[in-house]
């Protein structure tokens, strides 16, 4: 197979060691060539644009820009672009952001060894690929009521441990209606307290830290 017929590839990971695994799985494939990586979101969209991959690996989590805006501002001015995304990250929540920006696969990093080489040739066929047991979570969730942008705010600083009163103060909110939205959110997240909030809304990747 010439270079000319190969599936051109971006890798994008703050990691060095996963950028040079994912090199070491990719180079004995004669049908692939990896023709560039980046180390961040800005990095990525202007490799993007110099290199113009068929298929583009991307981590989640990087430092200057996110895989999610990263996404979305490649996929504004390519919108045929095929990106897979690379993270250890199983929540549905996240994966269901993922892939409305315009991801067109969603992996785990732990399966990339088993994985990676035919997730990137579904994609380049035009095809999407998320995993069974994250496709079971996001229809698990699917009907469930989605936490509004003020519950998020209020959740992100229940994670930071902030107390009532200072989010409160933050969102000038009174604490009473801090707790109305708390009750809220026990109820969306099926949960009891706000250790357990934080807990569900961590592993399901609706809130970062």
């Amino acid at each position: 197979m010439t270079s000319a017929n190969r599936i051109r590839l971006l890798t994008v990971d703050y990691h060095a060691v996963l950028r040079d695994g994912i090199a070491a799985i990719i180079a004995p494939e004669p049908d692939m060539v990896l023709v560039g990586e980046a180390t961040n979101g800005a990095e990525a969209v202007e490799a993007f644009h110099n290199l113009r991959p068929d298929v583009t690996l991307m981590d989640l989590q990087m430092p200057i820009k996110g895989g999610i805006e990263t996404i979305e501002e490649i996929r504004a001015v390519a919108p045929a672009a095929r990106i897979v995304v690379l993270t250890t990250y199983e929540g549905d929540a996240l994966a269901v952001r993922a892939l409305k920006a315009g991801a067109c696969a969603y992996l785990l990093k732990s399966s990339l060894r088993k994985e990676l080489l035919n997730t990137i040739r579904i994609v380049h066929a035009g095809r999407r690929y998320v995993p069974a047991e994250i496709a079971q979570e996001i229809a698990v969730h699917a009907a469930e009521e989605p936490l509004t942008s003020r519950e998020l705010s209020i959740l992100q600083r229940v994670a930071e441990g902030k107390a009532n009163k200072m989010i409160a103060w933050e969102l000038s909110l009174s604490e009473d209606t801090v707790k109305a939205h708390l009750r809220n959110i026990y109820s969306k997240l099926d949960v009891n307290d706000r250790v357990q909030a934080v807990t569900t809304a961590l592993r399901r990747g609706i809130i970062s830290l």
